[in-house]
This record gives structure tokens, C-alpha cells and sequence, in this order.
């Protein structure tokens, strides 16, 4: 094979394709330039006058290299991998760098090996990070479990697809020298692991990033942004469907600086994926915002390509990976085709294998309107509550009086005060952690979901304990997904067959389906500002502040321990 590329590239044997008459975003160089670009076997002969069996004619487009997103979880796109790289190679992302930790805190390796097995041969390349948290914490009940031997095990059978660590969110496990924490950083020290410290800083966050995590995508101030960056952190800055933090940090990238950073989504919810797209999307706000558009294309590129160490990929010179997309215009990333090894991106080279799904492991005990009973100390007794925050996945933490009757505490639409339950799903232990959310709108009913992240066991928030349960048969008996219920009615639902995460549907199907799920919680009155699916995903994530619901309980994330449901005397001094 290497004989062949020397000779073609010398033009000794004919190249597969040229490109010729394009304006050249060259990463390398730092400049855009005029060029006819040569691929032979699948990747970049170089620029020069070659002959080819096909001449494609860019007429002064402009050429980058395909996009390569560094930090995302597929999971959250709510779609089959197979089906999230159709649109986003569409999009002109040619290779993604997951963390699977998701799907791995529902079925453990099991989880792995799918989404492996699943992307396997797809003309968009789909790496992974070994979860690093599964469980994400000992403050949850999660399916799956990775210890490090496991995560030595995986890292030797797939070594070209495992890339380093996943993301360390125990951060108290790292700074308190947790032997489980270490033997995990200690298998890739050296290598790639990601880090996940938001809000870290000072000695604590000297010491995190000695233990080997070498990014942060968590920032989202520019100050935060900074100090990671000039301890020696690669920064990925996130502009993802629920967490937008690019205007924030953008001012903070430079001339000297802006090789340490990429661009990344974390997550891609379905409705943004199919109407604005992946890091084309990003790109194009960063480039709105006034960032160079050659170091735009570099941040979702070749920086990204060299943090993870990919060789040969990210960028267009001789024996990089032919990924490439040609532009109609620069600034406004309008996407007139996506080649990928060589190749025009085509629907049916994205085919998803149907006897790979690996089943939902969905384990839920029996379950009445009593499971959602929450007994309460007295009339006019102080509860802690999750506070939703539009646009963020941070919460809030409010004292509120829930309703009263018969020694039993209410939901009351009066105050945006909805009852908010985590039932576990996985190992059949019965668990439910029942407490308050305020700021969702509901005022009757009842939604659910078994996208909670990271254990993802089933979270509902309802107006009465009635509907609750009649929303918990209807997930039960579809194998998981989302549900609305209103009056023991089922509203609207969206099956999620796939580890109780994804769908096998395409894309329009899903969007549709969320489209009737939004409309059907906005007929219970939930906001219509907000995503309630979205933000009820969230709510059981013990590693984002301020206050989290498990299936074992109320979570102080600042103090990474649980608290009482009621406000006792000692906290009202």
C-alpha cells in the first residue's frame, strides 16, 4: 500500500480524485490558499497538477479539513450511533471522540461493546474514552460496573479505537487518593485522560491535574477558563444543547494560545442536531462572534486531532485521511459536500445493524401510587428543592412549604412545586429518592424519562402520586423512554429501546416524536421556555451543583453527601 501512495504521489500512478480550483483553509500554514488537491486510497496525495479518474470541480470553494469533535456523548443525541454519524458526517464531522459512560452505567462493558461494534466500519471514524466513573458515584444505583481491571481488559482488546480515559468526575476521589480512583489514573498515566473539574481551582486544582487529567470542558467563565488553561489544561470550549459557554470563553482565545483549545458539543439533542447541525453549528457562532476563521477551523480540527494524539487525520497534506469539506462560504460554514476517506458521504454507507441492539436492562419492581407517597413533619414544614435553571444543567437549591394533607406533603402548582422521584431501574432494589422541583411549570400530571444522567435510573416529576405510577407502567411496558401523563391518560411517549437511552428510529421520527412529547408537557403547563425532558435528565446528576435527586436520596453536590428532605432546626440558624 505504501509502495502505491509513493508512486502516486509522484504522480507515477493516476490519483483516484482531484479537487481542483479551491481556496485551501490550511491548519498547517495558518493561511487560505489557492490549490488542486490530489487523494489517492483514501487520503491526501498532496497539492499539485495530478491525473486522476475523477476531476471534481470546487469553483474557488473553500476546502477544510473534516471537523472531529473531541468530548461528546452519543447517548444524548437520543439516536442509534449509527444514525447520529449519518447527520453529523452530513455536517462534515468526519470523527468523534466519545465517552460512552452512559450507556456504560446502564450495562457496563456490554454498553461498550455495542457502541463499538455498532460504528465499527462507518465512514465517519467513532473513537471512545473508557468511562472512567461507572458507577459515576456511590451516591447512585447504576447497572453497570468498570473497576480498572476491567478498564485494562477493554483498552487491550480494542486498541485502536480506545483512546485514553474518560472523563474523572470524582474529583473528591482523585484529591482524597481514592484506591480505585488511582489504579484507573495510573493505567493511562501518560496517555490521554480527560478531566471534568468544574469549578476547581488553587492547590485542589494543581493536584487534580498532576493525577493526569489533561482537559477541561467544564469552564464557564472566562476566569475558570483561564487558570486550566494556564496550568497546562487542553480547554475544550462546550457550546452543546444544554450547556452553552462559547460567547463566554471565546475572548479568552489568542494568537498564542489557541492551539491548546478545541471546540466541542458534549451533547447534541436531537431537534438541534437535525435543524442546525453539529460543530458546524459551532463553528458557526464562533466565527459570528469575530474568531479568526482559519483558527476556528484549527479548533475543531488539528488541535483536537493532536490533543488525542490521532496521527494523520485533521488536516489536508500528503497521507492525511482524505476528510474534507467544501464550502460555499466560509463564514457562514454553508456545506456544499462532505468527503470522507475519499468518498462523497452517502445515506447507505450508514447502515444500522439491527442484531447489535443490546437491550435496555430496564429491572423496575412493582410500583404503586404509595411508592410516591412523601410523609411530612406538619403543616407548614420547610422542604430542600431542586431548582431548575433555563439554559443550564446547574440547579438551584430553594426552601419551600409543600402542600399538606392528611400527614402527607403535596405538589402545588401555586408555587411551581412539582413532586420529583428516582426510582432505580437496573438491579431491582426498589430504591426511590422522592423530594421537590420548582421551576418546571407543571401545574396536573405527570412526565418521566429513563435518560437521567449518569446512572440513568427512571426520574419522574408529577402534580399527584396517581399519575406518577400510571407514567411508571407506561416506561415499564415500552422498555424505556420518555412518557407524558395526564388523569391515568398517556398523552404522548417515545419508546427507547436501546439501554433505555436511544432510539432505532432515523432522526425525523424522533424529533417528531419529542415535538409531541414537548406539546403534551406543555398542555400539563410545563414552560415553554424550557426543554422538560431535557432538564429532567439532569436533575439526578450528583457531580453538577447545587442540589441533585438519586434513587438513594437528596445530594449536596458541594459537599458530595447526602441531606435531609426537611429543614431541621439546626439549618435555620
Amino acid at each position: 500500500m505504501i509502495e502505491n501512495r509513493i508512486k502516486a504521489a509522484r504522480g507515477e500512478l493516476e490519483a483516484d480524485l482531484l479537487v481542483k480550483n479551491c481556496r485551501l483553509v490550511n491548519v498547517l500554514s495558518g493561511r487560505i490558499h489557492q490549490a488542486d488537491l490530489a487523494v489517492y486510497d483514501g487520503v491526501f496525495l498532496g497539492c499539485g497538477d495530478y491525473r486522476a479518474r475523477e476531476v471534481l470541480e470546487a469553483g474557488n470553494r473553500y476546502l477544510c479539513p473534516g471537523f472531529i469533535e473531541g468530548h461528546i456523548h452519543l447517548e444524548s443525541s437520543l439516536l442509534s450511533p449509527v444514525e447520529f454519524a449519518r447527520i453529523a458526517a452530513r455536517r462534515g464531522t468526519a470523527a468523534v471522540i466519545c465517552d460512552p459512560h452512559e450507556i456504560c452505567n446502564c450495562l457496563g462493558p456490554k454498553g461498550l461493546h455495542y457502541m463499538l461494534s455498532a460504528t465499527e466500519d462507518l465512514p465517519l471514524a467513532v473513537y471512545c474514552l473508557l468511562p472512567s466513573c461507572v458507577p459515576a458515584t456511590p451516591l447512585e444505583t447504576a447497572g453497570g460496573r468498570l473497576d480498572a481491571v476491567d478498564i485494562e481488559r477493554l483498552s487491550r482488546q480494542y486498541p485502536k479505537r480506545i483512546l485514553g480515559l474518560g472523563e474523572m468526575m470524582n474529583v473528591p476521589g482523585v484529591l482524597s487518593l481514592d484506591p480505585g480512583v488511582l489504579a484507573k489514573l495510573n493505567l493511562f498515566q501518560g496517555s490521554v485522560i480527560d478531566g471534568h473539574c468544574p469549578g476547581l481551582s488553587g492547590k485542589d486544582l494543581n493536584a487534580y491535574i498532576l493525577a493526569g487529567p489533561g482537559s477541561e470542558h467544564e469552564a464557564v467563565s472566562a476566569a475558570e477558563a483561564r487558570e486550566k488553561l494556564e496550568k497546562g489544561m487542553h480547554l475544550m470550549i462546550r457550546e452543546g444543547s444544554s450547556a452553552r459557554n462559547l460567547l463566554d470563553l471565546l475572548p479568552l482565545v489568542n494568537d498564542l494560545n489557541s492551539c491548546n483549545v478545541s471546540l466541542v458539543t458534549d451533547d447534541r439533542h436531537p431537534h438541534d442536531l437535525l435543524d442546525k447541525g453539529h460543530l458546524d453549528h459551532t463553528l458557526r457562532l464562533a466565527l459570528a462572534a469575530g474568531l479568526d476563521p482559519v483558527r476556528a477551523v484549527q479548533m475543531v480540527s488539528i488541535n483536537t486531532a493532536r490533543y488525542f494524539g490521532l496521527k494523520g487525520v485533521g488536516a489536508v497534506a500528503p497521507g492525511y485521511r482524505a476528510d474534507f469539506i467544501l464550502l460555499n462560504d466560509l463564514e457562514t460554514v454553508n456545506i456544499e459536500a462532505v468527503y470522507l476517506k475519499g468518498e462523497k458521504v452517502r445515506d447507505q454507507d450508514f447502515i444500522a445493524p439491527g442484531h447489535l441492539l443490546p437491550g435496555t436492562g430496564l429491572n423496575l419492581g412493582r410500583v404503586s401510587g404509595q411508592t410516591f407517597c412523601i410523609d411530612s413533619p406538619g403543616q407548614g414544614a420547610g422542604a430542600r428543592a431542586l431548582e431548575v435553571i433555563p439554559g443550564q444543567i446547574l440547579t438551584g437549591s430553594r426552601t419551600v412549604t409543600p402542600g399538606y394533607a392528611s400527614g402527607l406533603a403535596l405538589a402545588d402548582p401555586e408555587q411551581d412545586l412539582a413532586k420529583l422521584a428516582v426510582l432505580e431501574r437496573h438491579q431491582g432494589t426498589g430504591n426511590a429518592g422522592l423530594g421537590f422541583v420548582v421551576g418546571l411549570g407543571l401545574r396536573t400530571g405527570a412526565i418521566a424519562s429513563t435518560v437521567a444522567h449518569d446512572s440513568h435510573n427512571l426520574i419522574l416529576a408529577g402534580m399527584n402520586d396517581a399519575d406518577m405510577a400510571v407514567a411508571t407502567k407506561a416506561v415499564k411496558d415500552m422498555q424505556g423512554g420518555f412518557v407524558v401523563v395526564d388523569n391515568a391518560e398517556i398523552l404522548a411517549s417515545l419508546p427507547l429501546p436501546i439501554a433505555g437511552l436511544m432510539s432505532p428510529l432515523g432522526i425525523e421520527d424522533v424529533v417528531r416524536g419529542l415535538n409531541d412529547l414537548n406539546e403534551a408537557a406543555a398542555s400539563l403547563g410545563c414552560r415553554k421556555d424550557i426543554n422538560p425532558f431535557m432538564l429532567l435528565s439532569f436533575l439526578a446528576l450528583p457531580v453538577i451543583p447545587k442540589l441533585r435527586l438519586t434513587d438513594k436520596g437528596l445530594v449536596d453536590v458541594g459537599r458530595f453527601a447526602f441531606v435531609p428532605l426537611w429543614i431541621g432546626p439546626e439549618d435555620r440558624t
